[in-house]
């Protein structure tokens, strides 16, 4: 279960929405999304991978 499926005790609403007092404070306690998407997290490991690449053929060089 995620977060943003959270149903407020006191309206009802999903508490994503933040349509009542409660569920305005109970969104506000909830640990913010990081935003780091599984694609985002593929490439920075290629992207990390590449890096070592370059450095283990510079220093062979």
């Amino acid at each position: 279960m995620t977060y943003d499926r959270l149903v407020c005790a006191n309206c009802a609403a999903p508490v994503a929405e933040g349509r009542c007092p409660v569920c305005r404070a109970n969104r506000e306690r909830l640990p913010q999304p990081t935003g780091l998407t599984p694609a985002m997290l593929l490439t920075l490991v290629i992207a990390l991978l590449a890096a070592m690449a370059l450095l283990v053929v510079a220093r062979g060089m």
